[in-house]
C-alpha cells in the first residue's frame, strides 16, 4: 500500500498551515519546501534519475595502421595542373575534384617540361607544387560525405567542417622511391576511380586500368624530386602534419582556404 501523500495534497496542507504566515513570501517558501520534499522522495526510488555515468568516459580515435604502413609497388603516373584531356587522362586538369578554379588558384599552367627547379618556369605558384591524386573522393555531387567516410577515414572527425568540405583535400602523403622520400599534398582524385576506399584506406590493390593499374598520380615536382618517369612503381603512405620535415614541399599555403573547396566529383 502506497502511504506517500500526493503532491497536490501536500501543497494544499502547506497552504493551510501557512495561512497564518505574516507575509506572502513566507507562505510561498513553505509551499516550495513541501514540493521539494515530495520530489526528493519520488526521485529516491530511481536508481539513476538523471542518467549520469558512474565514471567519466574518454573517447579516442584509434591509431589506425594506415598511418604507419607503406603501400608498396604502386604504379605512379604523372599529371599536372592545366593538363588537357587525353585518351589515358580523359578529365581536364584545369580544375580538381575539390577546386573548380584549380589552375587559376595555382597561378597558371604547371608545365611538366619547362621547369625552374621544382617550379614551372615563368611564375611562382600560389599553391604547393608538390601534389598528388588518389582514387577516392570523400564528397558526393550533392556535397554530402560518402556513407563509409566517417568510419574509413582515420582523421575524419578531427578534420570534419561540415557538408561540402572535403577532409581529404590537403592531406599529406609520403612517397618513396629507392633511397629518396618526397612529401606532397592530396589535391585531386584519380587515376580513373573516385570511390576506391578499399585501396586508399585499406589493403586492396589498385583496380585494373589502362595506365598499368596506376594507383597514384604525381605532380611534376614530385616526379623530379624522386627522379622517376610515369609508370614507375613507388611506395606511399599518409603522414600527420607534424611528421612532415622541412623541404621544397613546404609552401606558405599548405592548407586550402574554405572558399576554394567545392562540392563533390565532376
Amino acid at each position: 500500500m502506497n502511504t506517500q501523500t500526493p503532491i497536490s495534497l501536500t501543497i494544499s496542507l502547506a497552504l493551510a498551515a501557512a495561512a497564518c504566515g505574516s507575509t506572502l513570501t513566507d507562505r510561498l517558501t513553505t509551499v516550495h519546501e513541501g514540493f521539494l520534499k515530495e520530489r526528493r522522495t519520488a526521485l529516491a526510488s530511481l536508481s539513476d534519475p538523471f542518467g549520469i555515468p558512474q565514471k567519466p568516459r574518454k573517447v579516442l580515435e584509434s591509431q589506425d595502421p594506415w598511418f604507419v604502413g607503406w603501400k608498396d609497388s604502386i604504379a605512379a603516373t604523372v599529371f599536372w595542373i592545366g593538363e588537357e584531356p587525353t585518351e589515358n587522362n580523359p578529365t581536364p586538369n584545369n580544375r580538381s575534384a575539390w577546386d573548380q578554379n584549380w589552375e587559376k588558384n595555382f597561378g597558371g599552367y604547371d608545365d611538366p617540361n619547362n621547369r625552374v627547379g621544382y617550379q614551372p618556369a615563368g611564375f611562382t605558384p600560389r599553391l604547393n607544387q608538390f601534389y598528388v591524386a588518389l582514387p577516392y573522393n570523400d564528397l558526393l555531387p550533392d556535397g554530402s560525405h560518402r556513407p563509409e567516410a566517417p568510419e574509413m577515414i582515420p582523421w575524419f572527425w578531427r578534420s570534419y567542417m561540415g557538408k561540402g568540405i572535403s577532409v581529404c583535400k590537403g592531406r599529406w602523403i609520403s612517397i618513396r622511391h629507392g633511397n629518396k622520400t618526397c612529401y606532397a599534398q592530396w589535391e585531386d582524385v584519380g587515376p580513373f576511380e573516385v570511390d576506391h576506399w578499399q585501396y586508399v584506406f585499406g589493403h586492396e590493390n589498385p583496380r585494373p586500368n589502362r595506365n598499368g593499374n596506376a594507383g597514384i598520380d604525381l605532380s611534376p615536382a614530385v616526379r623530379d624530386y624522386l627522379g622517376i618517369t610515369s609508370g614507375t612503381p613507388v611506395s606511399w603512405r599518409f603522414v600527420e602534419n607534424e611528421k612532415v620535415p622541412h623541404g621544397p614541399w613546404i609552401h606558405k599555403k599548405s592548407k586550402p582556404s574554405k572558399n576554394e573547396i567545392t562540392l563533390g566529383e565532376n
